[in-house]
Parts: C-alpha cells; structure tokens; sequence
C-alpha cells in the first residue's frame, strides 16, 4: 500500500515537471514567433529636402593681372641693380642703369648740330634782310630774292632735323636708367653687373608681376562648357552659383571668392576645350604668378533629396535603394542620380520624395519583400 502511494506520487511531480516544461516551451515558441513577426532591425533614413552643392573642378594656372617684360630700349653695359629678386617695387621705381656715357656724348654732338643749324638759320635770315632793299630799289631781280628764301627753308628744315635727333639722344639717354612701369613683384634677375645687354636679348632683365589682383586661366570641354552656360541662367533651383572658389596646391580653399569674368571666344579643335578666365582679389600677395591650383564650381540646389552612397547598391549601370513600405517591407526602388556632394549621392525628386524612408546599411542581409525593424538614424546632414 505505500509502495503504490509513493509511485503516484512519483507520477504526478513527473507530470507536474513535464507540464512545466510544455508551457515553457509553449511562451518561448510565441515570443520567438513576435520577434520573428518585427523583422530585422536594421538602420532607416528617413528623407529630407536640404542644401546641397554640386561641385565641378578644373585644373587651372595662376597669373598677375599685368605681367610686364622688363627689357632693355638701349644696348651697353649694366652698370647698377638697384633691387633684388622678389622685391616689391612701386611705379617709376629705378630698377637698373645701363652705362649712359656713350649716350651723354652722343646727346652733346646732337646738341652740337642743333647750334650748328641755328647758326646756319640766322645767316639765311640776315641775308634775306639785307636783299629786301635791294629788291625794293630795284637794285637786283627778285629771283636773288626767291633763292635766299629757299635757302632759308633749307635752314629750317636741317635745324628741325638736328633737334629730332637731339630729342631722340635725350631719349636714349634716359633709358640707361630702366624704371618700373607698374607696380609689382620682381621676378628672377638673370643678369648681373658688368654683363652687356641689347635690345635684342631674347631674355628680358626680369618679369614684373602686379598680383595684388590675379587671374586663373582653366579650360573646360565643349559640353561642360555649354551645360556651364544654360545653368548660369537658369531661374530653378539648378542655378550655377556666379561665384567660384580656388583650390590651392596644399588642398586648402583660398579665402577670396571669384569670379569667371572672360573666355577665349573660340573652342580649341585639337582639344575640344574653351579657355575661361576667373578673377581674384589678392591683397595680402599669398598667390604668385606661376602658381597652380584647381577652380571650383558649384552648381546650387537648394531643396535637394541627398541619399548616403553606402545606402545604393547597383546592378550593370542602375543604382537602387531599398524603400521601405507603411508595413516596413523593403522593396527595390531604382533611383536616377543627378551629381554627388561628398559622400552622398543627389537623387532626383521623380525618384525619392520628402519623407521616404531608405535602408542605409545591412544590406546584403535583406531582399525584395523582407520584413524589417526599422532603427530611424533622423537627418543627415549634407557633407559638401
């Protein structure tokens, strides 16, 4: 009789543990199947109508505003360097002098003939003076008369003569001393004292830079040149910006906006390029003729849909992005791209609109009609 009660007893606990372990099992089935029903949890963007800049760079070559030639008008010896390379010089500044003595006698010899001619004019003078009662007593003829006026005009065009050539040896003279004719930054000096110069040097003394305003000169193809052109005019949100930045040799961004102010007029047909010309304000002389840097445009839009590149993926040449649906099924949704802005994509409106929410990583664990969890991430900022 106990032997039968405590074998119940056994039987029922038995029962008791294996009821246990069915509803356990029971709760742990239901809550798997919840958590299957919500998907994966994976990040969701959701899309937002903000600023971006489509930017557009092209390689470009530094100049000062006036570059002058510094050359001389007359050959000698140089005989003085009154500056030094990289010097700043204002207008009318001396810069060299070139031996001027042989230029000293040639002036005196020209002002020699000058009296000389003088001379010869008073003489024609005098003569006609002392023939003109003569002619009035008719004394002599007037063709006596009529040769001593000829000789008096002969007198006067050799004085006019001499006096040229006085003014072309003051001339001369003064272009021994070589000034600055604008003001500006010394280039390399080639020459030293001593050296002979001409006028026919192919090298000139230096190069005189005038930097405190530079131009960029860069050159862009036929068909950037063209969209460059409808964009610039163009009243919609795609509106190229009139204002162009300067990309220096260390990547940093000049400080001084500027603008594109002429182009050559004409399509080179060996390149298929146009030459444009941007203008910058250089106060503080940072940028040197000869520098190189990159001219940066940028195209404006203001209400732009931005997509993170990570977000895309791309099948042969479309790009697609996972959209997700009110009951957060993804579905593939191809989307066109209108231009790039750091490490986002610009996507046109008739792809995404304001509001729609995207997958932005994960991935390649998801396909068409996978349910998700959406984790929202908000607004991302444009990263120009």
């Amino acid at each position: 009789m106990k032997k039968r009660t405590l074998l119940n007893q056994r039987l029922k606990a038995i029962s008791g543990y294996m009821l246990l372990a069915i509803t356990t099992i029971g709760f742990t089935g239901c809550e798997e199947e919840v958590a299957e029903d919500e998907g994966i949890p994976l990040p969701v963007l959701t899309l937002k109508k903000e600023s971006a800049a489509l930017e557009f760079k092209y390689l470009g070559s530094i100049e000062g505003v006036e570059n002058v030639q510094i050359r001389p008008q007359v050959d000698g010896v140089l005989e003085e360097i009154y500056v030094d390379e990289g010097q700043y010089v204002k207008k009318g500044q001396p810069l060299f002098k070139i031996n001027s003595q042989p230029y000293v006698e040639d002036l005196k010899n020209a002002q020699a003939n000058v009296d000389l001619e003088k001379a010869k004019l008073r003489k024609a003078q005098t003569e006609i003076d002392r023939l003109k009662p003569l002619i009035e007593n008719e004394v002599i003829s007037e063709v006596r008369m009529e040769t001593t006026l000829a000789d008096y005009e002969v007198a006067q065009s050799s004085l006019a003569k001499a006096e040229a050539e006085a003014a072309n040896m003051r001339i001369n003279l003064a272009f021994t001393t070589i000034k600055a004719p604008v003001d500006g930054l010394m280039g390399r000096i080639p020459k030293s004292i001593g050296n002979l110069v001409k006028k026919t040097d192919g090298e000139p003394l230096t190069v005189l830079s005038n930097v405190h305003e530079i131009y960029v000169y860069f050159s862009m193809s036929e068909s950037d040149y063209l969209y460059y052109e409808r964009m610039k005019k163009d009243s919609t949100s795609k509106k190229m910006n009139p204002d162009v930045k300067l990309v220096l040799a260390d990547g940093s961004i000049y400080n001084n906006v500027g603008t594109i102010d002429a182009n050559s007029g004409q399509i080179n047909r060996s390149t298929g390029s146009i030459t444009l010309r941007a203008h910058f304000q250089n106060p503080d002389t940072l940028l040197r003729t000869g520098n190189t840097g990159k001219i940066l445009m940028e195209q404006i839009y203001p209400n732009a849909i931005l997509v993170p590149q990570s977000a895309t993926t791309s099948i042969q040449d479309k790009r697609f992005v996972f959209l997700l649906k009110p009951d957060n099924t993804v579905e593939r949704k191809e989307i066109t791209i209108e231009g790039r802005t750091g490490n986002q994509f610009i996507v046109s409106g008739k792809s995404l609109n304001e509001d729609d929410r995207i997958v932005i990583s994960g991935l390649e664990k998801i396909s068409e009609g996978i349910k998700i969890k959406p984790l929202e991430q908000g607004h991302l900022l444009s990263q120009n």
